[in-house]
């Protein structure tokens, strides 16, 4: 039994719903995989919070370099972090 996809909209929105396989899978949607840029065997992190389930990509970290490109940084730092 394979995981299926229903979406309440023509939109990927939190109410989309998938299901568990009996083998414990899931399978995210393709226009939820192409828009965060997911590939075919990366992997992700798995976080219980707030009894939910968060999947986060793990993202090689090269793809990092520059993320925090323009930050206002404009605090005060402790003497020991200078």
């Amino acid at each position: 039994m394979k995981a299926t996809y229903q979406s309440n909209s023509s939109r990927s929105r939190p109410t989309d719903s998938i299901k568990v396989s009996s083998k414990f899978e899931v399978v995210i949607p393709r226009k939820l995989c192409e828009s965060l840029r997911l590939r075919p065997g990366q992997r992700l992190r798995v976080l219980v919070y707030d009894n939910r389930l968060e999947l986060i990509p793990i993202r090689p970290l090269k793809a990092m370099r520059g993320f925090l490109k323009g930050m206002d940084t404009p605090f005060e730092r402790e003497s020991d972090r200078l």
